[in-house]
């Protein structure tokens, strides 16, 4: 029989972490690895001798990481990358100043705020600006990004948001998985109820039609969208393909998230107020828990997540960035810092979620988010004595190599 022949082998690494749970061992720790990789996908895991029995590795290239460490690639599985200018003045602002009285200054702000803004960019300048992030994003080892709409709220500047998502997936490397968030807030120009008419009648069509996204998702909260315009808006995504996931439970709980189980969205995001039980009841139902410390600590949240009673509860999490005016963190490794430090995670526990759980999010667990064979060579090499240092070296950008279907980029 012969064997699957090698183009690249990773050799004397530190530390491998697969994310490929063993027993009690989350990450799948396994030391004196090697990885040997056929164009874009994974071929074989383990100690080399065994691997050159498995696979040919005469003519591969050989990629040499004496001391490092390797990790899947992050899959940042919550972001709203695509927006127009900045909210740095609303930002500052609010370190001294109430909300009310950074609307008396007249600073513009939220989310109607960077609609202004990205209604006024062209597709050309939203497509340079993202990629600029998502650049950064990459070589911080996020290898695939899922990217909202939301701040159009009309249907062509929407359609124009996930066109740009389109255009991301050209110019830079890391894969950009694109949900329409139509339903992320109300634009003052017309009602609430025709607003949401056009959503469901014209927007979610239109982008079904084109394949502009793949995922559907609606902010359940208090002041924003009610549990029954939540669920009409996500069953008609239902009805064309588009796979629902919620934004819910972030400022208040108006019953979101037990709509979200009945209707079986793929994940709930935010989960700030969700009561314990609400857990169990996500838990059973396999939807997988979005939770972004990055934003509580942007926004100083009244009520940080409960990230343990998660966990507790059988939950399975993904971390995310977040990634938005509001939120301009682009570093899933400061993210897994922050829950470690604040929100009680395990260092295993943090990189799975930022790994294998984001992959979950996204219903990409198949060919991705853990080192295995037959999945993408989605990789990042992390220069540290230790996978824990990760979570202790605070701003430090560990990332010395990230590879993407199977090629090498350098920083």
């Amino acid at each position: 029989m012969t064997k699957p022949r090698a183009n690249l082998i990773i050799i004397n690494a530190r530390e491998v972490l697969t994310c490929v749970p063993i027993d009690h061992d989350l990450v799948g720790w396994k030391k004196d690895a090697a990885i040997a990789i056929g164009g874009e996908k994974i071929l074989a895991v383990g100690p080399l001798d065994e691997i050159n029995k498995q696979v040919e590795t005469d003519s591969a290239e050989v990629l040499d990481v004496t001391g490092k460490i390797i990790v899947p690639g992050f899959v940042d599985c919550h972001t709203h990358l695509v927006f127009g200018g900045s909210r740095s003045q609303e930002y500052a602002a609010r370190m001294t100043m109430t909300a009310e009285k950074v609307k008396e200054l007249g600073i513009p702000t939220g989310i109607i705020a960077t609609m202004q803004m990205t209604r006024s960019a062209t597709p050309e300048e939203l497509t340079v600006s993202a990629s600029d992030r998502l650049n950064r994003m990459f070589f911080s080892g996020t290898t695939t990004v899922e990217s909202k709409s939301g701040y159009g709220l009309s249907l062509k500047e929407e359609i124009k948001q996930l066109e740009v998502n389109r255009r991301l997936r050209l110019v830079q490397p890391a894969d950009v998985v694109s949900t329409f968030l139509g339903a992320h807030d109300f634009p003052p120009e017309i009602s609430r109820e025709k607003y949401v008419d056009l959503v469901v009648n014209e927007m979610i069509p239109k982008v079904a039609k084109e394949k502009l996204a793949e995922f559907n998702d609606v902010y359940c909260d208090k002041g924003y969208y009610s549990v029954e315009q939540s669920h009409r808006i996500l069953e008609a995504g239902q009805k064309v393909g588009l796979k629902p996931k919620i934004h819910v439970d972030a400022y208040a709980d108006i019953g979101g998230a037990e709509m979200a189980v009945k209707l079986g969205v793929v994940s709930a995001d935010h989960l700030n107020y969700t009561p314990r039980k609400m857990m169990a009841k996500l838990a059973k139902a396999g939807v997988i828990g979005v939770v972004m410390p990055g934003i509580d600590f942007a926004v100083g949240h009244k009520k940080p997540f409960n990230a343990r009673a998660m966990i507790e509860e059988g939950m399975t999490l993904a971390l995310a960035t977040d990634l938005c005016p509001g939120c301009w963190l682009e570093s899933m490794q400061l993210v897994m810092q922050l829950a470690c430090r604040v929100y009680q995670f395990s260092p295993a526990e943090a990189v799975y979620a930022a790994t294998m759980g984001g992959a979950k999010a996204l219903g990409l667990e198949a060919d991705r988010g853990s080192l295995e064979p037959g999945k993408l060579a989605d990789i990042q090499i992390w220069d540290l004595p230790t996978f824990e240092a990760v979570i202790y070296r605070l701003g430090h950008n560990a990332v010395d190599t990230v590879i993407k279907r199977g090629k090498v980029h350098n920083p």
